[in-house]
This record gives C-alpha cells, sequence and structure tokens, in this order.
C-alpha cells in the first residue's frame, strides 16, 4: 500500500477537544492530549503491524496483528485492552477499560489519514485529519 513507511502528520481536527475533555482526565492532562500533534506512520512485516507515534512527548510504537486483542498502555499508568482490525484501507482501534470503550478508525490514500473517534461515553464524534509529509 501506497501509505506504508510513510509519515502522516496532523493538519487540522473537528470536535477532538470535546472528545478530550469527555474523557474526564485532570486538567493538565486534558490540556496535553489538547496540544498532542503527532506525525504517525504503519508499516507490515508479514501480517504484523506496527503504527509508530512520535510526538513532543516523545516516540511511541505499536504492535498488533489484525483482530488480535492485547494490553495497550494509553498511557504509562493506564492500560487497556485494545484490538485492531484491518479491513482494505481502514484499521479501525478500539481500546476498552472497564465499561468504557472508545474506537479509532483510521482510513489511509496515498496522501491522506483520517482518523474518526467515537466512544460509548460521549455522544459527539471528532475526527482528526493528516497529511501525508
Amino acid at each position: 500500500m501506497a501509505y506504508f513507511g510513510k509519515f502522516f502528520s496532523v493538519d487540522r481536527s473537528e470536535g477532538y477537544e470535546d472528545f478530550i475533555k469527555a474523557l474526564g482526565l485532570p486538567e493538565e492532562a486534558t490540556a496535553k492530549f489538547i496540544a498532542y500533534k503527532p506525525k504517525t506512520k504503519i508499516e507490515k512485516n508479514g501480517d504484523t503491524y506496527k503504527i509508530t507515534t512520535e510526538s513532543q512527548a516523545g516516540t511511541r510504537v505499536v504492535e498488533f496483528k489484525s483482530g488480535v486483542e492485547f494490553e495497550e498502555r494509553f498511557q504509562p499508568e493506564i492500560p487497556v485492552k485494545a484490538v485492531y482490525t484491518v479491513e482494505g484501507d481502514t484499521i479501525t482501534q478500539v481500546i476498552s477499560k472497564d465499561d468504557r470503550q472508545a474506537t479509532f478508525k483510521r482510513e489511509y490514500t496515498a496522501d491522506t489519514l483520517t482518523v474518526t473517534i467515537t466512544a460509548n461515553f460521549w455522544d459527539g464524534k471528532a475526527v482528526r485529519y493528516y497529511k501525508a509529509e
């Protein structure tokens, strides 16, 4: 796929700040997430995918196989259950902790990445638009 190995940077967001506020995090953490403007890339090796995210907070790497649940760290102190499902040019990530669940739907083209965020504890929808570097 034309987007594998290519970095995408946040271009703009809609509703993202409202989603972050719905998380109910402390004020300092909320401000940090609202300012979060990472760049990200996806790579594939056999049936394993790797998403690398770089930001002012450092580099984060997540490796997964489509449809296989594993423990992921939302933050170092917040473990969540995660499942990534790959269908064509779309990767849907569902994370859950206790009775709360959030879905991140990543839709790739050669030049763009659109991430749509929904959650069972929030009535809104957030969209982050990325452009290839």
